[in-house]
């Protein structure tokens, strides 16, 4: 059965997500209500992208997906509906769904009119404009009906990694809670371009690294029963298909972020050799 998920900015200690919730159940008693994330940082669109994307495919198909980062509402932006993948996202229109589907072209997009047309019915977006279109949707209502096809959503774009001669160049894109460092650089992008070389060293700050384990499953049975492997770094792919950097048996306080001292943005190189 589908649900409505809610990511936001909003923390956990401030009345705003009980209040969202407050506002689902007097609208529809029945409806199931499950957290994505609220420790997105305040307006960090990349974060968000990053983790609702690997999120919302483990929903059922027709879920409800409600985006309240940076949804804080002014009459001069819009609040979209997107159809895409199966299922329904509802955000401010600041960009965040052009980089969740930076791969997959939506469906349909949709402004929502519910509820906009005044500024001083809008006090708090999320509760306001976001739920009632979230609860309409999910009753099974069609979204023309609180809203209209809109064409001109605002995108935005995620840095791609790029090749020049014999290397890959690419950027940290995320850090989890475990300080891992994500890459922009994919399994595909550098499979692509390994297979006319031998080996390949990962490159970052003054530290390299020649092998890429297929995920920390991978990493976990070579490594686990050695203790001198513990705090040593890897690469692996993640499960988003990503090249990531990350401490084993590291923590957020000293994993590969702290160690390695790399902050979104910054460089990574993998540099192919021919034997």
């Amino acid at each position: 059965m589908p649900v409505i998920t809610l990511t936001s900015d909003f923390g956990n200690t401030d009345h705003r997500i009980a209040a969202m919730k407050g506002r689902i159940i007097s609208l529809n008693p029945d409806i199931t209500i499950l957290d994505i994330s609220h420790e997105i940082q305040a307006y960090n669109l990349k974060q968000t992208a990053y983790i609702v994307k690997n999120a919302y495919h483990h929903f059922p198909k027709g879920s409800i997906h409600i985006i309240a980062v940076d949804s804080f509402y002014h009459k001069d932006r819009k609040c979209i509906i997107y159809k895409a993948d199966g299922h329904y996202f509802i955000a401010a229109d600041n960009g965040v769904l052009s980089l969740i589907f930076f791969d997959i072209k939506p469906e349909t997009v949709y402004e929502i009119t519910y509820n906009t047309r005044f500024d001083d019915i809008v006090r708090f977006a999320a509760a306001d404009v976001l739920v009632p279109a979230a609860v309409h949707l999910h009753n099974g209502g069609l979204p023309e009906v609180i809203g209209r096809k809109y064409t001109t959503p605002k995108q935005l774009s995620f840095p791609n990694a790029g090749f020049t001669d014999h290397m890959i160049f690419g950027e940290v894109l995320y850090i989890d809670n475990f300080g891992n460092i994500i890459s922009n650089i994919s399994k595909a992008y550098f499979e692509e371009h390994y297979v006319i070389f031998d080996r390949f060293t990962i490159k970052f700050r003054n530290l390299a690294l020649s092998k890429i384990y297929s995920g920390y499953t991978g990493l976990v049975t070579e490594w686990e029963n050695e203790t001198e492997f513990h705090g040593k770094p890897a690469a692996i792919f993640n499960e988003a298909g990503l090249l990531e950097l990350t401490i084993y048996k590291g923590n957020i306080k000293n994993g590969a972020h702290t160690l390695f001292g790399l902050n979104i943005g910054e460089r990574i190189y993998v540099e192919f050799h021919k034997d």
